[in-house]
């Protein structure tokens, strides 16, 4: 094939049914992919494969593909998921039971070897610490299961699977497996790899690449059909980015390049498990509506290791939250909230209890993600929040039940909490780097073991440290300019890398650029956002797309699946940061109103 066709059917477990309808529809797409498995996902699977064996899998997602398997087989689509979660064999007997009740013979593979638990004493012994806090290997993780790369999902392919479930491996190894498979790379063919994977990267969100989520949300026309991508790669590696036709799906530069910056960290060393990525020159062109073409990515050989990550429980957490209206809302809000834990704090320990371990109070609708860049401070009504954690479920539970007296001594205009929350446990995320010689992954097609050549160790090479940091640039000269917001000249995404935030900004035009290096620094967004307390900043180039990718080292406190904030995994901190004022030349206030224009 001269080109391969695929479709992104789902971008996380819950994504809409509307996706699989219209890429089947649209009628180009050879393989379509349903990418499930965020870390908190992994986090939701586990806690039900703990109560129910037969569970651990995307449901949701296994439920649309039995539900649509007539319609593959009718057009020739094959199917990639992950959304065998931690349970691969028992999604694949449920997609086989849909298959005997449809009367629709279909050939279902499945790939493990993700799974770390056996390991857990090897890797004690060997000394192993975790990536970023050094602690060693715990104990009794519920959980542990590393990034597996593309090449199971070949093999699968190649012994004539229709469907393909994996557990958890790299989301960009869905649209990288089939085009291995059709194509026939090499292990050592780096730069279609990298170019592959970018593909893999466009499409594993879903709609976050045509035009979900984008900074200039009016250019979208409307989000009640949401348009799902469409990669077109060629031989080469490169490709097309496009969207079902008949939706309201956008396809830009901005759609594509905010979905690239996307969590990628070190853009020059984005590390996956069949090559590491160079896109540090990535080129975007539109080459007609709702198509844009993607070139320049470059590849590397990949690390002697595998990221796995281990859910670990870690007490319990609970949120409160509440309305609140009349005058000075906001300062009733923040009295109510102290006095409440006041109020728990007493009762805990009258009861025997410690004190919490954490706690966190947000006054929704003061723009309390904002910290002191707060424009808001007046409002009439208002949500408080208040969330908390302790070692001890039954602790949260004494607290929350004290929770409605507040709506009798409280301040006046309370109200609105609806059913009590129950507590809920907290999974700490630990991640390892695992040699990957221990982690050998299986293929099974119909219940027939297939082989797998993987990525060849000798072939690996160690990382030695960042390869794309961006050094700080000169000022530029100050006279004769205005003062703008960031946004005014950038647009940008961002979210959670563990227990960092990620946060890439774009500029609108090549000319923009320099502004970014000399005033969007790692200093200046470490001082703006302050009040996401982050260890360090990083700032890393992307020359090819005139952007900068930040990462905020602990921005999110204990991360996405343990955090108490209310943007947990900081899906909103790009936008913040766009407000952050840049002087720009006077000269360019015409360049910036045909931009707002066009936005």
């Amino acid at each position: 094939m001269t080109t391969v066709t695929i479709g992104g059917a789902a971008g996380m477990w819950g994504d809409s049914y509307l996706a699989t309808p219209q890429l089947l529809a649209d009628g180009r797409c050879s393989y379509l992919i349903y990418e499930s498995l965020a870390e908190i996902t992994m986090a939701i699977l586990t806690k039900a494969h703990m109560k129910d064996p037969e569970q651990g899998y995307a449901r949701d997602v296994i439920r649309t593909i039995g539900q649509n398997l007539s319609g593959y087989l009718d057009r020739g689509v094959k199917v990639i998921t992950n959304g065998g979660g931690i349970n691969p064999r028992a999604a694949a007997d449920v997609l086989r039971k849909a298959a005997a009740d449809a009367g629709r013979p279909v050939s279902i593979a499945t790939v493990t070897g993700d799974d770390v638990l056996p390991l857990l004493d090897t890797l004690r012994d060997s000394g192993l610490r975790e990536s970023t806090r050094g602690t060693p290997v715990p104990q009794r993780p519920i959980s542990m299961n590393a990034y597996l790369g593309a090449r199971p999902i070949a093999a699968a392919l190649a012994a004539g699977a229709d469907i393909v479930v994996t557990g958890r491996c790299a989301d960009s190894a869905l649209v990288l497996g089939p085009l291995i498979h059709e194509f026939g790379w090499a292990a050592g063919d780096f730069d279609q790899l990298s170019q592959a994977s970018l593909a893999g990267h466009l499409l594993e969100c879903g709609p976050q690449s045509t035009g979900g989520l984008l900074t200039d949300w009016q250019a979208t026309d409307s989000w009640a059909n949401s348009g799902y991508p469409i990669a077109e790669v060629a031989a080469d590696g490169t490709f097309v980015v496009t969207t079902a036709a008949g939706t309201d799906g956008l396809v830009d530069r901005r759609t594509v390049a905010e979905q690239l910056v996307y969590e990628i960290g070190d853009p020059a060393a984005y590390l996956l498990p069949d090559v590491v990525c160079d896109w540090t020159q990535v080129r975007l062109t539109e080459v007609g509506p709702n198509r844009v073409e993607v070139t320049g990515a470059r590849g590397n050989a990949p690390t002697p290791t595998l990221k796995a990550c281990a859910q670990v429980l870690d007490g319990s957490r609970a949120q409160i939250m509440f309305f609140l209206a009349g005058h000075d809302a906001v300062a009733k809000g923040r009295r109510v909230a102290s006095d409440m834990l006041a109020r728990f704090r007493t009762l805990l320990a009258d009861t025997g209890f410690p004190d919490f371990r954490a706690d966190h109070v947000d006054v929704i609708g003061a723009e309390d993600t904002y910290g002191p860049h707060a424009k808001s401070r007046a409002a009439r009504e208002v949500w408080v929040r208040i969330a908390v954690s302790h070692d001890d479920a039954a602790a949260l539970s004494a607290v929350i039940r004290e929770f409605p007296s507040m709506g009798l001594s409280g301040p006046p205009g309370i109200g609105g909490g609806g059913a009590l929350p129950t507590p809920s446990p907290v999974l700490r995320l630990d991640s390892f780097l695992v040699p990957r010689e221990l982690l050998p992954a299986r293929v099974e097609v119909d219940g027939r073991a297939v082989e797998v050549t993987d990525v060849p160790r000798e072939l690996c090479e160690s990382l030695d440290g960042p390869r794309g940091s961006d050094p700080e640039a000169d000022p530029i000269e100050q006279a004769g300019t205005v003062e703008v917001p960031l946004r005014a000249i950038a647009h940008g995404r961002s979210g959670d890398k563990g227990a960092d935030v990620n946060i890439g900004i774009i500029a609108r035009r090549p000319e923009f650029e320099p502004v970014l290096h000399a005033q969007v620094t790692a200093k200046a967004v470490g001082e703006y956002l302050a009040h996401l307390g982050a260890t360090s900043v990083q700032r890393y180039g992307l020359p090819g797309l005139h952007a900068v990718n930040f990462l905020l080292r602990d921005g999110l406190g204990a991360g996405g699946t343990a955090s108490l904030r209310v943007d947990p995994q900081g899906k909103a901190v790009a936008q913040q940061l766009l407000e952050m004022p840049v002087r720009v030349p006077a000269a360019w206030q015409t360049l910036i109103a045909t931009e707002e224009c066009s936005s």
